[in-house]
């Protein structure tokens, strides 16, 4: 059986929920899914400060994993659509590693240019540097953000699936996508809601980031156990073990 490690890089145990839901949904029940919550960081990530400490607290997050289970599991998905620390964890992990908005631009642009649309104004520039850095800019046609958070979107989901409906419709009719990513570890299952309302494929972040698990044994992994290649110093014991182990 596969198991499928889910790290969610903020402290929100209702995003660390909803994460555990929706993936296990998507991926099934042949497939075990656990979700690590972060330990420190912000309860929801919204800007570049937040964005940077979340990238070690999922490192944090998997090296406490990492030395908490025997085996490791067959892919890990980075649960928030910004994937923050992707780089590092894919470097120091010996399994496949994505997060929610790779694996979603890799299923939009299969339907041609896509838009994406999401909470919270500052994350534009920001996603928009990640499709640069991962290759996907070129099939981008643009990004709409709404004006409420992630976290404020999903704490009023009526409210929410009539906003991002008609977003969606928007960018659709101003950019002419073939398809919408609607991103966000907090909009997971809003995709599904809206869809009806939207003439092309709405995107589920998350739903996308699990059927990417599904198919990670395509994805090569750049070593074969668990590491970090520097000497840690003043971070948890988990990470000083990785990293330790290195360099011994």
């Amino acid at each position: 059986m596969r198991h499928l490690l889910v790290i969610n890089p903020n402290t929100s145990p209702r995003v660390s929920a909803l994460l555990q839901q929706h993936v296990q949904a998507a991926a099934g029940s042949h497939v075990v899914v656990r979700t690590a919550t972060a330990r420190f960081g912000a309860p929801y990530i919204a800007c570049e400060a937040s964005y940077a400490v979340a990238a070690h607290a999922a490192l944090d997050a998997w090296a406490l994993d990492v030395s908490a289970h025997a085996s490791p599991p067959s892919a890990v998905l980075i649960g928030c659509f910004g994937d923050p620390g992707l780089m590092a964890l894919r470097e120091s992990s010996p399994v496949p590693v994505t997060g929610l908005a790779e694996a979603s631009f890799i299923e939009a642009a299969r339907h041609g240019r896509y838009a994406i649309v999401t909470g919270g104004e500052r994350w534009g520039p920001m996603l928009q540097r990640l499709a640069q850095a991962l290759g996907h800019a070129h099939a981008l046609a643009g990004i709409h953000t709404v004006a409420p958070t992630g976290a404020q979107l999903a704490a009023d989901p009526v409210a929410a699936r009539a906003l991002l409906a008609q977003a969606c419709r928007d960018v659709v009719r101003q950019m002419g996508v073939q398809s919408v990513i609607l991103g966000g570890a907090g909009l997971a299952g809003m995709a599904a809601a809206v869809q009806s309302q939207v003439g092309v494929p709405v995107i589920d972040s998350v739903v996308a980031g699990a059927h990417w698990a599904l198919r990670a044994n395509a994805v090569p992994p750049e070593r074969s156990v668990p590491a970090f290649d520097v000497a840690w110093e003043g971070v948890s014991d988990a990470m000083a073990a990785l990293g330790l182990k290195a360099v011994s």
